[in-house]
C-alpha cells in the first residue's frame, strides 16, 4: 500500500524518457515535469553554446524560447512542444553533432509525450492529478512556477515563438543559398 497517496509510476525512467506512455494521472504529471527538465537543459545548453561562440543576444533569445517552451510543455501545450522541437531540429541541421542529435531524439519524445498527455482522458472514473508541491526550491521551480507563469505568457509566447522560428528559418535559408543570392545580386 502506498502511503503517499499517489499511484506508483508505471514504467522506468529511461523508457519514459525515450518512449513515454500514460496509464494514470501520475504518469501525466511525471512526464510533464520530465519534459520541462529536458527543455530547461536544452535552454541552458543552447545559451552556453551561443555564449561560447560570441552571440550573447542570440543566446538570451534562445534561452527564453526553449525555457518558456518548457513551461508550456509542463502545462501540456502541444504548440510549445512542436515549436521547441522544430527550432532545435533546424539548429541541428545547420550545425550537426552527436549531442544535438541526442537532443533531437529527446525533444521528439518530448513532443510525443505532450501529445499523449494533452489528449489523455482518465475515463469514467474521476481521477485527480497528483498534488503539485510547493515546499522546496525545486518543487517551486518545477511545479508552481510553470502553473503560475504559463497563463500569463501563453499568447505572448505563441507570437514570440512564431517570429523567432520564422526568422531562424529565414536565416537558415539565406545561409544555405548564400552563393545563389550573391550571383543574383551581381547580375
Amino acid at each position: 500500500m502506498d502511503l503517499s497517496g499517489t499511484a506508483p509510476q508505471s514504467e522506468n525512467r529511461l523508457r519514459s524518457l525515450f518512449w513515454p506512455t500514460i496509464h494514470s494521472a501520475t504518469d501525466v504529471d511525471y512526464l510533464g515535469s520530465q519534459d520541462y527538465w529536458v527543455c530547461t537543459i536544452v535552454a541552458a545548453f543552447s545559451f552556453l553554446m551561443s555564449m561560447m561562440v560570441g552571440h550573447p543576444i542570440a543566446g538570451v533569445l534562445s534561452l527564453l524560447y526553449f525555457y518558456l517552451g518548457g513551461v508550456g510543455v509542463r502545462e501540456k501545450s502541444l504548440f510549445s512542444a512542436i515549436a521547441v522541437f522544430i527550432l532545435f531540429l533546424t539548429d541541428t541541421m545547420m550545425a550537426p553533432g552527436v549531442l544535438k542529435f541526442f537532443g533531437c531524439i529527446l525533444l521528439l519524445s518530448n513532443m510525443r509525450a505532450t501529445f499523449i498527455a494533452s489528449f489523455w482522458d482518465p475515463g469514467v472514473a474521476a481521477v485527480e492529478a497528483p498534488m503539485r508541491f510547493n515546499e522546496t526550491f525545486w518543487d517551486k521551480f518545477v511545479d508552481t512556477l510553470p502553473a503560475w507563469l504559463w497563463p500569463k505568457i501563453r499568447y505572448g509566447y505563441y507570437v514570440y515563438a512564431c517570429l523567432f522560428l520564422g526568422l531562424t528559418v529565414l536565416g537558415v535559408m539565406l545561409a544555405m543559398f548564400q552563393g545563389q543570392i550573391r550571383h543574383l545580386i551581381s547580375l
